[in-house]
């Protein structure tokens, strides 16, 4: 066993529905995830009963009169706390974190396990996706993102190096290995290079707000799939094409 440093980076940052004045964000680093809060305040209440301004508690016996407290403005303060921490449970870097459409569930994903916590809930979660092969020698592809569909809580997808992404949905059952829908385009012979299994590696999927459309993005380009046809994307757009002719070096050079 190694003891590897955990990087001061976040991977991920995903906020809350508003349900109060305050914001709250879930942030996560390749190992713990955290949720905080983020408020301000322009006001502070003064006059109290029981304690002096200066916050030291007053000999009950002196009250003779009671009042009740104002508020006066003050300088605006942000102030972020963090309200809980849901940690031990990845094995591996976690890629991925997605808040549920029902604002109670959020799912967090490393490269080979994806799990489903409740916000209210930091000592356990459930395992719903684990693609680890019994013999590592044996692993052929990781997970590379994972999100929830904007309405449908019970639906979520994940993309894989492979240049896959599956749509699972979680009435199906507990663990979502079987997944129902399988994204991927098929592969044209005429442009198949040493390369071509690095550069389809998916880094990235998102659901568009109606949730009937996928955005994914791999080395060179991006594309949309309709979740209603799962052979190939509706739409492909060349981000990096000018890169295809440097991919020797880039992968010698590890970028």
């Amino acid at each position: 066993l190694k003891s590897l440093e955990i990087e001061e980076k976040i991977n991920k940052i995903r906020w809350l529905r508003r349900k109060n004045p305050a914001h709250f964000l879930l942030s996560t680093n390749d190992k713990t995830i955290k949720l905080w809060k983020v408020s301000e305040r322009d006001r502070r209440a003064e006059g109290y009963n029981l304690k002096e301004e200066s916050g030291q508690l007053r000999d009950s016996a002196s009250i003779t009169s009671l009042r009740v407290p104002v508020l006066k403005p003050m300088e605006l303060m942000v102030e972020a706390s963090p309200r809980r921490i849901f940690a031990n449970a990845h094995t591996y870097h976690i890629n991925s974190i997605s808040v549920n459409s029902d604002q109670e569930t959020y799912l967090s994903a490393d490269d080979l396990r994806i799990n489903l916590w409740h916000l209210e809930i930091t000592d356990q979660s459930f395992n719903i996706v684990d693609i680890k092969p019994t013999n590592m020698e044996e692993l052929t592809e990781v997970i590379t993102a994972a999100e929830f569909h904007p309405t449908q809580c019970n639906t979520f997808v994940y993309s894989s190096s492979k240049g896959t992404i599956r749509l699972c949905d979680m009435r199906a059952s507990a663990l979502c290995d079987q997944h129902c829908k399988l994204f991927e385009e098929p592969e044209d012979p005429t442009n198949k290079s040493f390369f071509s299994e690095i550069i389809s590696s998916i880094s990235d999927v998102k659901f568009s707000n109606n949730g009937r459309y996928m955005i994914s993005r791999d080395y060179l380009s991006v594309k949309v799939w309709d979740l209603h046809m799962d052979t190939k994307p509706v739409e492909s757009y060349q981000v990096h094409e000018y890169l295809r002719s440097k991919l020797c070096s880039l992968y010698e050079n590890d970028c």
